[in-house]
């Protein structure tokens, strides 16, 4: 398995996230703030996979129901770099 390459942006939380929905094939904010090895509120759950939609790592199934995408499994994979992909803001994600 290579080493991933995240981005000075990313937060430990972002790769729980990741790591679940390669697990589980989909999930929300809800039901990852519930989960054993999550220790952040539904609200920032939300937050940080709105972050990762913006880069192209998960994408909504739902309004609020995300799934991995085939950048996120290869970013799991050592295969992306995320320091080469958009650099989320909260305006940006916010405000399109």
């Amino acid at each position: 398995m290579s080493r991933r390459k995240s981005a000075f942006w990313m937060k430990q939380l972002d790769e729980r996230i990741l790591e679940h929905l390669d697990r589980e094939g989909w999930a929300t904010p809800s039901i990852m703030a519930k989960t054993k090895g999550f220790s952040a509120s539904e609200g920032h759950i939300r937050e940080r996979c709105l972050m990762l939609q913006y880069t192209g790592f998960v994408a909504p199934i739902t309004s609020d129901m995300y799934e991995l995408t085939t950048d996120g499994i290869q970013y799991l994979r050592g295969q992306i770099d995320a320091r080469h992909r958009p650099k989320p803001t909260v305006e940006r994600v916010l405000n399109g």
